[in-house]
């Protein structure tokens, strides 16, 4: 099943299949380690909800919660 990143619930494990987000923004997240078949999983989010930090790769890392709506992850 594949669902937005967003949807993942915290310390759940998913694996990213596809960003849709515009050519520079994802060049960006694949810069960091978001490319298909990565396993990440949301562990904290702002109290506003604003930013969202996963752990990825052995690394933790915050982004802006609206740009990983368009990060889709199979469980």
């Amino acid at each position: 099943m594949e669902i937005a990143l967003t949807a993942l619930p915290p310390r759940l494990w998913g694996t990213v299949t596809r960003i849709a987000l515009p050519e520079a923004l994802e060049a960006r997240l694949r810069s960091f380690g978001f490319t298909p078949g990565t396993r990440l999983s949301p562990r904290y989010q702002s109290p506003d909800g604003a930013v969202t930090a996963l752990e990825l790769r052995g690394t933790l890392l915050a982004l802006r919660t609206r740009d990983l709506k368009h990060v889709w992850v199979a469980l």
